[in-house]
């Protein structure tokens, strides 16, 4: 395997633990660049015998240049570099795509759907999504073959729907479970992690199964009383976070046929006066 010089532009916890995958993947790092404390320990931590250069130096000595930085500096950050037309350069972004890589190298944008914690991480379940120029992809596929991780596919111009649909199931849930875990410690549950964690687990390996046909529950039941009663005692934003989505289990399980019409009917009815904020808060 051809094993490309990988120079670093950034090194929160994304660019310093892909990194440190890349050197352990074989890959020689030849520079990094970090100016926070923060910054500098993580670097040190992951990359320990990786130089901390300034960003023309991490450039230079580099084929493939990473830079993972926040989405807002990635232009301006990309544009500086004093990058050549034989070098790649990467981003890690999920929403942007190739225009805003605006320089002489090969642009790429590779996009791991996972959260990095700040240690060198697994990547053996990860399935990266990549945008690039054909004459890109091969490099690609070896990066990411090497870090024993998956790869697909994704069209410029589909890179916004794309991470509108990582942002929806993954950044959503977490306010979801939140609000869920505030229901149920409101209702003097001591340790409502401990109460929702196998059903959670259960849930979503289901859904990434299955898909809706994993649904359970009063909607999928026809309990139009038993979601009355829950909107009865919830409160603020929780009783419409509740009420929007129930109004959009209500058309899946209408869709599918495990719903008449009399009954996603009268569960529309209860649900929109939540919506409108009719009921009491």
């Amino acid at each position: 395997m051809d094993m490309k010089r990988i120079g670093i532009i950034g090194s929160g916890r994304a660019g310093s633990a892909l990194g440190a995958a890349l050197a352990s993947a074989g890959h020689p790092v030849t520079g990094v660049t970090a100016r926070s404390r923060a910054s500098l320990e993580r670097a040190a931590r992951l990359l320990p015998h990786v130089p901390v250069l300034s960003p023309a130096e991490v450039t230079a000595r580099a084929d493939v240049v990473l830079v993972a930085v926040p989405d807002d500096a990635l232009r301006e950050t990309a544009a500086s570099l004093p990058l050549t037309a034989e070098q790649y350069v990467v981003h890690l972004s999920g929403a942007h795509g190739l225009a805003v890589l605006q320089t002489a190298a090969i642009p790429v944008a590779l996009h791991p759907p996972m959260t990095f914690t700040g240690d060198l991480p697994d990547l053996t379940g990860v399935t990266f999504t990549a945008t690039a120029p054909d004459q890109a992809r091969p490099v690609v596929e070896r990066l990411v073959k090497g870090l024993g991780a998956g790869l697909q596919w994704i069209a410029e111009d589909q890179r916004a729907q794309y991470h509108a649909g990582v942002v929806h199931g993954a950044n959503h849930l977490v306010t979801l479970v939140t609000q869920a875990l505030d229901v149920l410690r409101a209702a003097g549950i001591e340790d409502p992690a401990a109460t929702l964690r196998p059903l959670l687990t259960a849930t979503l390996d289901n859904t990434l199964r299955s898909g809706h046909d994993a649904l359970t529950g009063p909607i999928a039941r026809g309990d139009v009383e038993t979601v009355a009663a829950h909107l009865a005692v919830l409160r603020g934003r929780t009783a419409g976070t509740y009420a929007e989505l129930a109004g959009a289990t209500v058309d899946v399980a209408a869709a599918d046929g495990r719903l008449d019409g009399n009954t996603a009917e009268r569960f529309h009815k209860v649900l929109e006066r939540y919506r409108t904020g009719e009921a009491p808060r």
